[in-house]
């Protein structure tokens, strides 16, 4: 499983890179926006969230086709608010990926509208999209919006903000990252399931086990901050601790942080269980999304 999953995780990084780097390359707009944009989106990453809203799809019997559009809006999206952290106003981060960050490869004003290009072009993509109908494009658009949002992953980040230099209990600690981090994974799974067809009550097990998704997923990310390999990562180890952020292994140490992390992916997979698609990739992309070491 193993072989094919990660064969499964390269083909569709691949399919999701060239389809984001098709539709800005071809947009009329001026030069430095478009280098500026292309240069973080062709950074690389891991396109955790397209692949996830994928794999959601096909689980129910749905393609990749039918919700490549917005798996792309979704990863512009995400490539924005990168651009957008690392900002010496919000986490002030040199290196992105093993290259410099967009502000310092341009320059901040350039950085902060590409950005801002990004976030909207992510709705034009969705509706253009020729093989969504316009309930869909709503139903989606309007998701999105709030995941995004100041509902969702925009309040996550201010509440991030705001907690620096401060003591914070671990609910507190999980409100953050569940709107910052876990709501565009809620989204790709959910809205994976719903343009496949999925039912309410499936659609309602894909949202949960996002939610855990997205708790393991940030667990994970402190641990590697603490711990994790510099040049795998493609950036500085222990920023969190420079920034005096509250994190998992902070209020409950390194061996604390995984036993919660390991909670969060016994219930990821019993609720695949329960929706009888514990065999789809799904489970799988819960194991590997847990013990990434990037």
């Amino acid at each position: 499983m193993a072989v094919q999953l990660n064969d499964y995780i390269k083909e569709n990084q691949l399919i999701v890179n060239q389809a984001i780097i098709e539709i800005v390359e071809r947009m009329n707009i001026p030069t430095t926006l478009k280098n500026s944009m292309l240069y973080s989106i062709k950074a690389g990453g891991k396109r955790i969230r397209p692949i996830l809203m994928i794999a959601s799809a096909e689980a129910f019997g749905g393609t990749r086709d039918d919700v490549l559009p917005v798996a792309v809006a979704l990863e512009m999206i995400h490539t924005y608010s990168l651009i957008h952290d690392d900002l010496p106003a919000m986490d002030d981060d040199q290196l992105r990926r093993g290259q410099p960050t967009n502000h310092i490869q341009f320059d901040e004003a350039t950085a902060i509208l590409a950005g801002d290009a990004l976030l909207t072009m992510a709705f034009q993509v969705i509706t253009e999209a020729k093989q969504l109908s316009a309930e869909q494009k709503v139903t989606v658009i309007n998701r999105l919006s709030i995941a995004s949002g100041s509902s969702g992953m925009v309040a996550g980040q201010i509440l991030d903000l705001e907690a620096e230099e401060k003591q914070i209990d671990i609910a507190q600690l999980e409100q953050i990252h569940q709107l910052k981090t876990g709501e565009l994974l809620i989204f790709a799974v959910e809205m994976g399931a719903y343009l496949a067809g999925a039912s309410q009550t499936e659609r309602l097990a894909v949202k949960q086990y996002g939610h855990h998704i997205g708790l393991l997923f940030q667990i994970q990310d402190d641990i590697l901050d603490v711990e994790g390999d510099q040049i795998k990562l493609g950036k500085q180890v222990g920023s969190d601790q420079d920034n005096e952020k509250s994190t998992y292994p902070k209020l409950l140490g390194i061996d604390g942080a995984i036993k919660v992390k390991e909670k969060n992916v016994a219930m990821a997979i019993k609720l695949l269980e329960e929706a009888t698609i514990a065999n789809s990739m799904l489970a799988s992309l819960v194991n590997y999304i847990s013990d990434r070491d990037a």
